[in-house]
């Protein structure tokens, strides 16, 4: 798979004091998103609601990685990792999330996620692990061509 450097080559910083927030419907669906997770995304508020949350899910992410996330909420546990998402515009930015279900009278109704910044030695470390992952799960690997 190609990719054109400058598209998938532009990072978007979550600042240190930043946090996105968001929350879906039991099938994923966003039902809330704060203003600094459109802002991050590139994306309005009103763009994010109702659409499936991988809306901003960065090809670069190993589908073992989602199946674990969904495997641990399945479970009633909390998922905490290191995630690369990809903006209305194609660039990116990393975060590590932290998802997990939401509860009233003891029933799961939605699920909540918060994002926050990640430092560049673990942007670098999961980006290897990733194409990794996805060599070994005979997933496509990124190609870039610069132009």
């Amino acid at each position: 798979m190609e990719y054109n450097a400058s598209e998938f080559l532009i990072e978007t910083e979550v600042p240190e004091v930043e946090l996105i927030i968001s929350r879906t419907d039991l099938q994923g669906k966003i039902t809330y998103a704060n203003e600094t997770f459109a802002e991050i995304s590139g994306y309005e508020v009103e763009e994010l609601i109702g659409q499936p949350h991988n809306i901003v899910r960065h090809p670069d992410m190993p589908s073992s990685i989602f199946a674990e996330l969904w495997e641990y909420l399945q479970s009633n546990k909390q998922w905490s990792g290191v995630v690369k998402n990809m903006r209305k515009d194609s660039g990116f930015y990393w975060v590590r999330a932290i998802v997990s279900g939401v509860y009233k009278n003891g029933e799961l109704v939605e699920y909540k996620s918060l994002r926050s910044p990640v430092t560049y030695e673990e942007k670098l470390e999961a980006q290897r692990l990733y194409d990794k992952i996805r060599a070994e799960n005979g997933e496509k690997i990124r190609r870039v061509v610069y132009e």
